[in-house]
């Protein structure tokens, strides 16, 4: 009769395990792990263009051997980037992610006037290595377009889960330590349209 007593309390067990593992107990982790995902493909992206940078400038030199001040502004954007050392844990630091966004942006300011220069440069621009290297570093912004916005979206449903019930309830008895997350802010000046010349 001791088996049978215990029955009934195993089956309400594994009942409550059921029911808690289907009332979303676990999206607030999982939520956390994409918004790390997330950060993870902006960072790798970034990464991806930082490699493609060198080639670029290099294969310019040799074409615009006056044109140092660019092409010090790229390398030397370049080398502040690669001097940040960042890890998961700079989506946890708001201040961390405004300085590694300026950085960027400082870097991409930088890439922007370097191809201003090489349309200075007919043969630069019939160049091979320079027109791959140019589609390469097209797409690697496109693809970092593409993990911003990723990383956006992951930081939204997860503010959003603790922020709601029944998430809310969830973060408030078990997940009281993982905070609202800050997403990417616009650079400053964003906004204005940039001007054109021909």
């Amino acid at each position: 009769m001791g088996r049978r007593s215990r029955l009934p309390a195993v089956v309400a067990v594994v009942l409550l395990a059921l029911s808690l593992a289907g009332c979303g107990i676990n999206n607030i982790p999982t939520m956390d792990e994409g918004v790390k995902a997330a950060w993870g493909q902006v960072q790798n992206q970034y990464q991806r263009r930082a490699d493609l940078i060198p080639n670029l400038v290099n294969t310019v030199k040799g074409y615009a051997e006056h044109e140092r001040e660019t092409l010090s502004a790229v390398t030397e954007a370049r080398a502040k980037v690669g001097q940040m050392r960042l890890g998961a844990d700079v989506i946890d630091n708001p201040e961390a992610l405004r300085a590694f966004e300026r950085n960027q942006g400082q870097l991409s300011s930088a890439l922007s006037r370097l191809m201003v220069v090489a349309e200075r440069y007919p043969d630069l621009k019939a160049n091979q290595n320079f027109l791959s290297l140019q589609a390469q570093l097209e797409g690697t912004e496109n693809r970092i377009a593409v993990a911003r916005r990723d990383f956006v979206q992951a930081v939204q449903v997860y503010n959003t889960e603790i922020r709601t019930f029944p998430g809310l309830i969830w973060h408030a008895i078990l997940h009281g330590d993982m905070e609202v997350r800050e997403s990417f802010q616009a650079a400053e000046g964003a906004d204005v349209a940039p001007t054109v010349e021909f």
